[in-house]
């Protein structure tokens, strides 16, 4: 078995049990913030292997909006198992939406952006 089957077999196992704890009538989550370190980020990149969702972080470091290069300084990179991104995603979608509700809705220009790099 190679190495990328075990780490496969291995994230399944603790996908499942994961799963199974979250199901458990009663069952309670513990969150240890003992090592947990805060980080502020206006820029985020993804992208994934079958395997992995790999998400980047870091701060757009340009101030000036007619700049030719934008520099983003990379802080952090966060590696998930696709199911694991799957329920990022969901409470990524949950609290976008109150928000939305609360403060109204977030405009987001990224096909402006995009045109905008490519002149």
């Amino acid at each position: 078995m190679t190495q990328t089957s075990k780490n496969n077999t291995k994230n399944k196992e603790a996908s499942n049990v994961e799963d199974q704890a979250a199901k458990k009538p009663g069952a309670t989550i513990r969150w240890d913030g003992s090592k947990m370190k805060s980080t502020y980020a206006n820029v985020c990149n993804v992208s994934s292997t079958r395997e992995e969702v790999i998400l980047l972080f870091g701060t757009n470091q340009s101030w000036h909006s007619g700049q030719e290069e934008l520099v983003v300084e990379l802080s952090d990179r966060v590696i998930l198992n696709p199911y694991a991104a799957k329920r990022l995603s969901l409470l990524l979608s949950n609290i976008i939406g109150k928000y939305e509700s609360s403060f109204g809705a977030l405009q987001i220009e990224a096909g402006q952006r995009q045109a905008d790099t490519k002149e």
